[in-house]
């Protein structure tokens, strides 16, 4: 009797490995599944937008993974809302621009609408630098830290050379801002081929 239980007592110690193995594998395939899910759930908002705007759609979503982590509900300390973190003022001129009447910082709650705003945005950014070898880093820094920034560090050679601006940069956190965001402009390179000369 004794040695049935022993037996059943090493059975059970011989299957509780695979059975944590199963409860390991199911949590990281939930987790990878999630994951895709939230990183892709926007796509369409992010084409549609960078489209509208003549922006590589794959910029865009850098931007966006960097700023929310595809989170629409996300607030920022200073009042940015949702997916691109648009501020009040950015938001404001974005409606005017469209024409958009009866418009509320409120709206920009809606991915969509944020995303639009934001993309419009990243391109007037983008145009303020034509001189630059590379606008992005310059029209990213101006996302980041702001214009009144950007004009400190763009001085001499950093004016049209994006080495030497980002070499001149005095936020180290707005250089890794940009980094970031050109690593992940690159992964999703594959996802959304350049269309756009930005």
């Amino acid at each position: 009797m004794a040695s049935d239980e022993g037996t059943r007592g090493t059975r059970r110690r011989k299957w509780l490995p695979i059975v944590a193995l199963v409860i390991i594998a199911n949590a990281i395939a939930g987790w990878l599944y999630y994951r895709y899910r939230r990183e892709h759930r926007q796509d369409a908002v992010i084409r549609a937008a960078a489209a509208r705007y003549g922006l590589d759609a794959a910029l865009v979503k850098a931007v966006v993974w960097r700023e929310s982590w595809f989170n629409p509900e996300v607030r920022g300390k200073a009042g940015e809302i949702g997916l691109m973190q648009i501020r009040e003022p950015a938001a404001r001129e974005w409606a005017e621009a469209e024409r958009i009447a009866g418009f509320q910082h409120e709206h920009i709650r809606d991915p969509g609408s944020n995303t639009l705003a934001g993309a419009w945005y990243l391109a007037k950014l983008l145009r303020r630098y034509p001189q630059a070898d590379d606008p992005v880093p310059y029209a990213l820094a101006d996302y980041n830290a702001g214009r009144g920034n950007v004009l400190r560090w763009n001085q001499g050679a950093a004016a049209t050379n994006s080495q030497q601006f980002l070499a001149q940069m005095t936020f180290p956190g707005t250089r890794r801002y940009i980094e970031t965001v050109a690593e992940r402009r690159a992964r999703y390179r594959d996802e959304f081929p350049p269309t756009a000369k930005r």
